[in-house]
């Protein structure tokens, strides 16, 4: 009995004691220091790394959301078009961003950009000129960039992740003109949305046929074609090169309510 008894001995408790800081307890000395969070706030401190921190860094992401959702809770119904900042004011492709911007304006839809130059600025002025809302979301860059004179309402976002919230949150549809990575990233990025239905209310429009050819037949004769997609999922593209089917794909949408970019496109694809 004795050896049973010796065997089932409960364990001592370590002799630790619990420290607190807020609903977090550390044992065991395995955090250093035995400060307080008011201490620590009125203290005076030379080193400021702390504002480098993770914990520092949810705080400013936080705001950077709550002053997006705030500047544009208010803004009436709009249409996201993303392009190239390289393209040259004298392009062709500069002039359709105008006429785009110039259209959904008219059409009354606000006009929402990355803010930045070439295609971006020609869908700001375009909307701008025609008296329509022209909003630009910028980014903060290694480069200089500044938001176009054309924007309305601007702001600028240090995270990418939060600016592509805002861009989806605020838009009922997305025009690609022809860009680069970021359009390219735009694109996807609102494709899969729509794709796994996190959105429902959503056409996606490439314009210019002839620019986007190559990656649509890609994405058909390749991804598709090995199972990497479904055949409808294809369907979710939009490619024209009317300024006016634009339109008639994102009003058309607006007025069922984004049904149809729930249960299919608003429109087939054109010039494939």
């Amino acid at each position: 009995m004795s050896t049973d008894a010796a065997d089932h001995e409960v364990a001592p408790k370590p002799k630790s004691t619990a420290k607190f800081r807020g609903p977090i307890m550390f044992r065991r000395d395995r955090k250093e220091g035995a400060s307080t969070a008011d201490r620590n706030l009125l203290d005076q401190r030379s080193d400021s790394d702390w504002v480098h921190t993770d914990p520092w860094r949810v705080l400013r992401i936080q705001a950077e959301f709550v002053e997006g959702f705030g500047a544009l809770a208010e803004v009436p119904k709009a249409v996201t078009l993303f392009g190239s900042a390289r393209t040259p004011t004298d392009h062709p492709e500069y002039e359709t961003g105008m006429a785009l911007g110039t259209a959904l304006a008219k059409a009354g839809f606000a006009v929402i950009t990355g803010g930045g130059p070439g295609a971006m600025e020609a869908a700001n002025r375009g909307a701008s000129e025609a008296g329509g809302y022209s909003i630009g979301l910028g980014i903060e860059l290694p480069f200089e960039q500044s938001l176009n004179d054309w924007v309305d309402l601007g702001i600028n976002f240090r995270y990418f992740f939060v600016r592509k919230t805002m861009f989806v949150k605020y838009s009922q549809a997305f025009v690609c003109l022809p860009g680069g990575f970021g359009t390219l990233d735009e694109l996807f990025e609102a494709l899969t949305l729509v794709q796994t239905r996190k959105i429902t209310r959503f056409p996606i429009i490439l314009f210019g046929s002839e620019y986007w050819a190559g990656l649509v037949d890609w994405l058909r004769g390749t991804l598709a074609a090995s199972g990497k997609v479904s055949p409808e999922d294809l369907e979710l593209l939009h490619v024209t090169d009317s300024i006016d089917d634009v339109v008639n794909i994102v009003v058309a949408n607006a007025e069922s309510g984004g049904t149809e970019a729930a249960d299919g496109p608003a429109a087939g694809t054109e010039n494939e």
